[in-house]
């Protein structure tokens, strides 16, 4: 399975897991309680059970499939960073021009000026 895989597997049990939280009641209700008695619907009693243990082996499957896919991550490149790619950008090179030394000689003026 690619990295594509993965990140189709994650997608769906972390859609998953939002059901699985929403239908929970905050204050302990949740599903079951809609149902009223707890001989209705064959069994709704455990529905409070059953979404607790598929929160649980969600989250963990959604951390083995975010581990795993992070080792199956091969970029493009061989080395250097994924975030910058593989071309070595260098800092320009500029030479600081040196300061002309005076002349030796004096320069004549010119007596035709």
């Amino acid at each position: 399975m690619g990295f594509t895989g993965f990140l189709i597997a994650i997608t769906i049990v972390c859609f998953l897991l939002i059901l699985a939280v929403m239908v929970q009641n905050p204050k302990g209700g949740g599903l079951s309680s809609s149902f009223g008695g707890s001989q209705q619907l064959g069994g709704v009693q455990k529905t409070t059970d059953f979404l607790d243990k598929s929160t649980w082996t969600l989250g963990g499957i959604l951390i083995a499939l975010i581990l795993l896919s992070s080792l199956s991550f091969n970029g493009t490149q061989s080395t250097g960073s994924k975030i910058l790619g593989g071309d070595e950008m260098t800092a320009p090179t500029t030479t600081i021009p040196t300061t002309p030394t005076a002349p030796t000689a004096p320069v004549a003026n010119d007596p035709a000026e």
